[in-house]
């Protein structure tokens, strides 16, 4: 499926699984930290929507203004961060490289590459918005 010219309701139709929408003030500005820091394919950009991809999983991000009327907006702070106690896991995108290239782009590394005990290497790397990404592959310990 070419997620660029796909209708909105063929691509309702054909999503399985797990999906992870995330809430943005500035969907542009997410979108561009997840291709230039994270390396994820962003496809269907727009101001009030982006679709973004990374080994086949898909992760959508939607403006404040596109959920006014959800009522999950009730618990979206005004200020600060944003997901707090959500990590988003990469699987197979090297944390060594993301962290580079969050350090080229003015990202703020959380947590900088280290091989943990279950046997990832992995970081976390904030979005301008403070959404929690770590990028991990397996550790060569």
């Amino acid at each position: 499926m070419n997620l660029d010219t796909v209708t909105p309701a063929a691509f309702g139709r054909s999503l399985r699984g797990v999906g992870v929408n995330l809430l943005c003030r500035d969907v542009r500005a997410v979108a561009r930290f997840a291709a230039q820091v994270l390396g994820l394919g962003v496809h269907r950009l727009g101001d009030d929507f982006a679709l973004l991809a990374h080994e086949g999983t898909l992760i959508q991000l939607h403006s404040d203004r596109s959920f006014r009327a959800h009522p999950l907006m009730g618990l979206v702070p005004e200020a600060g961060a944003r997901g707090g106690g959500v990590q988003v896991y990469l699987f197979g995108l090297d944390p060594d490289a993301a962290c580079s290239r969050a350090a080229a782009h003015d990202a703020l590394v959380l947590e900088p590459p280290a091989d943990k005990p279950h046997g990832l290497r992995e970081a976390t790397i904030l979005s301008p918005e403070g959404h929690a990404f770590s990028p991990a592959v397996v550790s060569a310990l």
